[in-house]
C-alpha cells in the first residue's frame, strides 16, 4: 500500500510536468518545422554573435528533452489503468498535490523562456499568460489555502480560574505603584493551580526576591520542572542560571543550549540573549545575520505593542554616576510637592509640567492619566496651547476610565492648532489620516504633519515617514521616509527606530547594512516592557537590597543592556553584594565591565584600565591599563582616563616617562570636564615643581660645586660658599655633611 502511494504521487508529478512541457509538442514540432526554420533564420540574421549559436543549441536541447518527457509520460499514462485500488481514499491528497504542482507550473512559466514552454490546454497567447502571471504577487499568495490553525488546549475550569487570577495580578503589577506582595500572592495561587505562565512569573519572582523571599533554589526547581515539558520561557530561565552561575555551576555550553531551545520556542528573553551573543561574539562565533534575525523577531513584538505616543517612559539610572553625585535624574519628593503647590495656586507652567510628567511617567513620577487630565484641564482654562494639545491626545486615545471621544479631541486639537502648537497640528493630522471625527483627507493630514514636523515635533515626523513609506496620499519615496524616520528616531521613538531598522535591513532608500539594522533593532528590543526592570533594580538598590538589585541587573545584562551590565559591575565592584567571594566578585565585575566597555561605555572602559593597573580580577598589566585609558580618552573623551594617562607619563608607568606629554594630558583633562580642573591644576603644580627641582639639580651637577658632593673635598671653598651651599641644601630638604680635610691632607 505504501508503494502504491509513492507511485501515485510520482504519476501526478510526471503528468503535470508533461502537461507543462506540452503533450502535443511532437505534433507542434511536425506541423511547424517551417516556422522554426524561419525563426532560426531570423535569429541568424539578427544575431551573428556567439550568443546566437549558443541560444540555438540550447533550444534544440530543450526540444529533445520535451520529446523524451512526452514519450515517458505516454508510457506512464498507458499504465495508469493498472492502478485503481484505494483511489477514493486518496482523492483529497491527490488534489492537494495537483494544486501544488499547478503553482510549480506557474513558477516555471514565469521564470522560463516562452519560446520553449507553452500552455497546451488554452488557446490564449503566451503574452496574455505572462501578463496574468506578472500581476501582484499578493494575488498568488491569496490563492494559497490557509494554514491549519493551531487549536488551543482547552483549559479545565480550575485552569481558567487560575488564568483569570493571573491576569488580574499582572494588571495590578503593571500599574507602576502596585501592591507587590498581594499581587505576587495571587500569582502564586494561580501557579499552585498549575497555570504555566504564573509558574514562570513566580520563578522569576523567587529569583529577584520580588514580593516573596529571595530563593534561587525554588526558582531553579520551577524552571527544571517546566523544561521537561518543553516550555520555552523555562529554557530561557535555565539559560540565565547556567550563564551566570546562579544556583547551578557556570556552564556557558548548557546556557547556549537552553537559549537556543528557548529562542526556537519564541521566548523573547532567549531570543534577545542569543542575539546579543551572536552580535558580540560572546561564547559563539560572531554572526550579524543571525543576530539581526533574532532581534527582528523581538523588535516586531515590541513595535506591535507601542502606540504612536511612544508608550510610558523608563528611567535609566546609572549607579556609578549617582554614587559619584551625578544624580539619577529622579525628581526629589520635596521638589514635586513644591510644583504641586504652585500648580494648585494657579501656576500654569507647573500645571503643564506636572501634567506631562503624569502623562508619560518617569523621573520618579508614576504614570497616571487621570492626574494628567486634572492638571491639563486647569492649564487649558487659561488658554495654554500645550495643555489643549495634550487634552486632545488624552481624549483621542482614552484609557484608565477615560472614554475616547473624537469630537472632544478634535475641539482641543483645533484650539492648539490655532495657536500654532505642533502637538495640536499632529493630532489633527492623525484624525484626518484615520478619519476619526472627520472625513478621511490625506492631503489635510499631510499638511498638518508637515507643519508639526517643521517645528520638530516627533509625531509629525513619524507620520510623514509612514505616509512616504506606504505611499499614503503622496508618491512613495523611501528616501523621504528614511529622512523623517531618522529625525523621529533622535528622540528614541520606538516605531521610528523599528522602521529605520527595516529599511536598513532590506535596503529601502538606503544601502543595506546589517550592522546598522542590528543596532536599531537592538535599541527597539531594549525599549520593551521588560525594560521597566531597570527601575525595579534601582528601587531595590535604594532600599539597600543589593542582592536583589544585582540579580535583576544580571537578568537584563544577559539580554544585552549595557546599562544593566554597568550597574551589575558597579554593585560587584563596591563590595555590597554578599553572594560571592572576593576573588570571584572581582572576576565577575571585570567580565561585566568588559562587556559594557565593548558597547561604548566610557566609565566601564576606565574601570577596565583600573583593574589592569591594580591587578583586580586579573594579573597586573600597566601596558594593558594604558591601552584602555587611551581608548577612553581618545575615542570616548573621558577626562579621568586622560588624567590617568598624564600620571602614567609623569611617572613612567607602562608608558615612556615624558613630562611634556604628562602636561598635555593634564591640560586636556581640564578642558574636557570642569570637574577635572582642580585635580589637573594640582597635578600640574606638582609636575612644574618637580621639573624645576630637576633642572636645578641638573645645573648644580654640571657646576664645580658638584665636586664637593662627589669627592667630599671642599678645601678650595671659602666659609661663605659653604654657608650658601648648606642653606641651599637645607631649603631643598637635604642634609649634607661637609667634611673639612686636615691640614696634612690639604698639604
Amino acid at each position: 500500500m505504501r508503494n502504491l502511494e509513492v507511485y501515485v504521487f510520482c504519476l501526478c508529478l510526471i503528468l503535470t510536468t508533461a502537461e507543462l512541457l506540452g503533450p502535443e509538442a511532437r505534433k507542434k514540432n511536425e506541423n511547424s518545422e517551417d516556422e522554426e526554420e524561419v525563426v532560426s533564420e531570423d535569429l541568424d540574421t539578427k544575431q551573428s554573435s556567439p550568443e546566437a549559436s549558443y541560444l540555438k543549441e540550447l533550444t534544440e536541447a530543450m526540444n529533445k528533452e520535451i520529446v523524451t518527457l512526452q514519450e515517458y509520460a505516454d508510457a506512464l499514462r498507458n499504465s495508469k489503468d493498472t492502478v485503481k485500488e484505494d483511489d477514493n481514499n486518496k482523492d483529497s491528497h491527490l488534489d492537494q498535490m495537483e494544486y501544488t504542482l499547478k503553482l510549480l507550473k506557474k513558477s516555471l512559466l514565469r521564470h522560463s523562456d516562452t519560446a520553449w514552454i507553452h500552455n497546451p490546454k488554452t488557446g490564449e497567447s503566451i503574452e496574455n499568460e505572462i501578463e496574468k502571471l506578472q500581476e501582484n504577487p499578493q494575488d498568488i499568495l491569496d490563492t494559497l489555502p490557509p494554514l491549519p490553525e493551531e487549536e488551543e488546549v482547552e483549559l479545565t475550569p480550575e485552569l481558567k480560574e487560575a488564568k483569570e487570577l493571573y491576569e488580574i495580578a499582572m494588571a495590578k503589577l503593571n500599574r507602576r505603584s502596585p501592591d507587590l506582595r498581594a499581587s505576587i500572592l495571587q500569582v502564586k495561587q494561580a501557579a499552585d493551580a498549575g497555570y504555566v505562565p504564573a509558574k514562570i512569573k513566580l520563578a522569576w519572582s523567587y529569583l529577584f526576591g520580588e514580593g516573596v523571599e529571595l530563593d534561587m533554589d525554588k526558582a531553579k526547581n520551577i524552571f527544571e520542572e517546566l523544561v521537561v515539558e518543553g516550555n520555552a520561557d523555562a529554557h530561557a530561565g535555565m539559560g540565565f542560571l547556567y550563564a551566570t552561575g546562579i544556583a547551578v555551576p557556570v556552564s556557558q555550553a548548557k546556557a547556549l543550549v537552553h537559549y537556543t531551545l528557548g529562542a526556537l520556542g519564541d521566548s523573547d528573553y532567549a531570543q534577545m540573549a542569543l542575539a546579543y551573543r551572536y552580535w558580540s561574539g560572546n561564547t559563539v562565533p560572531s554572526s550579524c545575520q543571525k543576530a539581526m534575525d533574532l532581534y527582528m523577531k523581538v523588535a516586531a513584538k515590541v513595535a506591535s505593542q507601542v502606540t504612536f505616543s511612544g508608550g510610558p517612559a523608563i528611567q535609566r539610572t546609572r549607579l556609578i554616576d549617582e554614587a559619584e553625585g551625578g544624580g539619577g535624574g529622579a525628581l526629589d519628593t520635596d521638589l514635586i510637592e513644591y510644583y504641586q503647590l504652585l500648580a494648585e495656586k494657579g501656576d500654569v507652567q507647573a500645571q503643564v509640567g506636572l501634567g506631562q510628567l503624569h502623562f508619560q511617567g518617569g523621573r520618579g513620577v508614576t504614570l497616571d492619566i487621570n492626574k494628567a487630565l486634572h492638571y491639563f484641564q486647569q492649564a487649558a482654562k487659561t488658554g495654554n496651547a500645550v495643555a489643549n494639545a495634550f487634552l486632545g491626545k488624552i481624549y483621542l486615545e482614552g484609557g484608565d476610565g477615560i472614554k475616547a471621544d473624537n469630537e472632544t479631541a478634535l475641539r482641543y486639537f483645533r484650539k492648539a492648532m490655532e495657536m500654532n502648537n505642533p502637538v495640536g497640528q499632529s493630532g489633527l493630522g492623525i484624525m484626518y489620516l484615520q478619519g476619526r471625527g472627520v472625513p478621511k483627507d490625506y492631503n489635510a493630514a499631510f499638511k498638518y504633519f508637515t507643519m508639526a514636523a517643521n517645528q520638530g515635533w516627533v509625531e509629525g515626523q513619524l507620520h510623514l515617514g509612514f505616509m512616504y513609506f506606504g505611499g499614503i496620499g503622496v508618491r512613495r519615496d523611501f528616501k523621504q521616509a528614511n529622512k523623517y524616520f531618522s529625525l523621529a528616531s533622535q528622540t528614541g521613538h520606538v516605531l521610528a527606530l523599528y522602521h529605520l531598522g527595516q529599511m536598513h535591513a532590506q535596503g529601502l532608500g538606503v544601502l543595506r547594512s546589517c550592522t546598522t539594522a542590528v543596532e536599531l533593532f537592538k535599541n527597539v528590543c531594549e525599549r520593551g516592557e521588560w525594560g521597566s526592570r531597570l527601575m525595579l533594580g534601582h528601587a531595590a538598590w535604594r532600599a539597600r537590597d543589593s542582592d536583589s538589585a544585582l540579580l535583576q541587573y544580571l537578568a537584563l545584562a544577559e539580554r544585552g543592556y549595557e546599562l544593566a551590565q554597568t550597574n551589575a559591575a558597579f554593585l560587584l565592584d563596591n563590595g555590597e553584594v554578599r553572594m560571592f567571594s572576593e576573588r570571584e566578585r572581582w572576576a565577575r565585575a571585570l567580565q561585566l565591565w568588559s562587556r559594557a566597555a565593548a558597547q561604548g561605555c566610557g566609565a566601564a572602559r576606565v574601570k577596565l584600565g583600573d583593574y589592569h593597573y591594580y591587578g583586580l580580577g586579573t594579573h597586573k598589566d600597566l601596558e594593558a591599563a594604558a591601552y584602555h585609558y587611551r581608548i577612553a580618552s581618545e575615542q570616548l573623551h573621558v577626562a579621568q582616563a586622560t588624567f590617568n594617562l598624564g600620571y602614567m607619563h609623569e611617572r613612567g608607568l607602562g608608558l615612556a616617562q615624558d613630562a611634556h606629554l604628562a602636561k598635555r594630558c593634564y591640560d586636556l583633562a581640564a578642558d574636557t570636564s570642569p570637574d577635572a580642573r582642580l585635580p589637573a591644576a594640582l597635578a600640574l603644580a606638582r609636575l612644574n615643581a618637580a621639573t624645576a627641582m630637576q633642572q636645578i639639580l641638573d645645573s648644580f651637577l654640571q657646576s664645580p660645586l658638584a665636586v664637593v658632593f662627589l669627592t667630599g673635598d671642599s678645601a678650595f671653598l671659602s666659609n661663605w660658599d659653604l654657608y650658601l651651599i648648606t642653606a641651599l641644601l637645607g631649603a631643598l630638604g637635604l642634609v649634607v655633611y661637609l667634611r673639612r680635610p686636615t691640614q696634612q691632607a690639604a698639604n
